[in-house]
């Protein structure tokens, strides 16, 4: 019986997280003390004291769940894992859990990225929407078709700048897939969802086009500290966003991490091919147990911890 371990990303946050593993374990209070000496502010006092909203900012948000994802890991008495994988931000918790990066490191990582996502959603806003009872070939199909549409309007524009695009950017699970990219898109994507049958295209309330090319610019920031952090072999293999493929080489590692800001994240993909290659049991890490919900209905016959 293989385990898989799994890690949650941005949205499962709550005010309060980890509280009572910091309380309770002293190694988790000696993390969240290093996490706020790497950081330069007191990720703890906010995590423990902060507002919801207070949570909602980029800069927070991401160490905080990374932290909390890992902290609970680390203080589990589970045996250490047969593969890893995360959605989105979680992929760097996964990267600690195999061993792949260090936890500082990897931390350092998580808050450039936050920045540089921070930074992106400013210069080009966009947005995301779940879209709920189609499948992923057509989901796919029409966000293509909704882009050309508007590069074929702006090319006859010449003062048309605009980067009017949308793209599927997270498989979750079969029939829930998150769009993304530019509002304009990604609204007129939602009415010709709605038109093909599917049951829900609500846009999400989150202030960047994550996991398109609006977040070029985001990559092209996190390339230089990615490319001058070691990466270490991982003792199991780790299921990256980008592949949805067991990876073991650390050069291979860092280039998918290098693509995942701008490619979708492949759940779906990443969750079956985990159970086809031997996971019997998952477990999920972190705040909530949002993943916990897509592996089921990926696959309802494993064990989901």
């Amino acid at each position: 019986m293989a385990k898989a371990f799994v890690f949650p990303g941005q949205g499962s946050q709550f005010p309060g997280m980890c509280k009572d593993l910091y309380d309770a374990h002293a190694e988790a209070r000696e993390m969240f003390q290093a996490a706020d000496r790497l950081l330069g502010f007191s990720l703890t006092d906010v995590m423990f004291n902060g507002t919801a909203d207070d949570l909602k900012q980029t800069k927070v948000t991401q160490p905080a769940v990374f932290l909390h994802s890992v902290v609970a890991q680390r203080l589990m008495t589970i045996e250490k894992p047969d593969m890893v994988a995360g959605h989105s931000l979680g992929e760097f918790s996964a990267l600690v859990a195999c061993g792949a990066l260090r936890f500082e490191d990897a931390l350092l990582l998580v808050s450039a990225r936050a920045q540089a996502m921070q930074a992106a959603c400013e210069a080009n806003p966009g947005t995301m929407a779940a879209v709920l009872g189609l499948d992923d070939e057509k989901v796919v199909e029409i966000c293509d078709q909704i882009s050309n549409n508007f590069k074929q309007a702006e090319g006859s524009n010449l003062q048309t700048t605009s980067n009017h695009v949308v793209v599927a950017a997270n498989f979750n699970n079969p029939g829930q897939i998150v769009i993304s990219g530019e509002v304009e898109a990604v609204e007129a994507a939602c009415v010709a969802l709605k038109e093909a049958g599917a049951r829900r295209a609500l846009r999400l309330n989150v202030g960047g086009a994550f996991h398109s090319s609006l977040m070029q610019p985001a990559a092209e920031d996190l390339k230089a500290a990615i490319l001058k952090t070691d990466f270490h072999k991982p003792f199991c293999p780790i299921y990256q966003n980008v592949t949805a493929k067991a990876e073991t080489d650390p050069e291979t590692i860092r280039e998918n991490l290098l693509k995942q800001l701008t490619a979708p994240v492949r759940w779906t993909q990443s969750v079956q091919n985990m159970i086809a290659d031997g996971a019997t049991e998952f477990f999920e890490f972190g705040p909530g147990d949002v993943l916990k919900g897509m592996i089921r209905k990926i696959n309802p016959e494993v064990l989901v911890g």
